[in-house]
């Protein structure tokens, strides 16, 4: 828990994590005290709720009245959303400002036969027709 308070921004996008994987593990949408009993640490309510509240208005999750509060969910499915971070995390790498040619050289060699063909179509598909 000390991790948590001591680490400001970081702790706060690992705690946006973990409730993002309790409510994308969840059947139903789940209220601020469910999804704070689902994590393995104990939070305060209102930390729970500010992460939820900061999820929603990025758009990550939608929301619908539970009796005088609001139950949460996913708008995207779990695979949906790994395939999300994933394309940021590559975004975020080239736009850091380092070798954009020698990070795309080294993923497209470590591609299998398979995604590099994969990558290859979806390129073809993106072309802009001469014309």
């Amino acid at each position: 828990m000390d991790e948590q308070r001591g680490s400001g921004r970081r702790a706060s996008g690992s705690l946006e994590r973990a409730v993002l994987e309790v409510l994308a593990n969840a059947p139903v949408p789940l209220t601020v005290p469910e999804v704070r009993d689902a994590l393995s640490v104990g939070l305060a309510y209102t930390t729970v709720q500010t992460a939820l509240v900061r999820l929603h208005a990025k758009g990550v999750l939608a929301r619908e009245r539970s009796g005088r509060s609001f139950a949460y969910r996913p708008v995207e499915t779990q695979e949906t959303m790994q395939v999300g971070a994933a394309a940021r995390r590559m975004r975020k790498i080239l736009d850091s400002g380092g070798d954009r040619r020698g990070v795309l050289a080294r993923f497209v060699a470590d591609l299998s036969p398979q995604d590099e063909a994969l990558l290859a179509n979806l390129l073809a598909a993106t072309e802009p027709e001469d014309g």
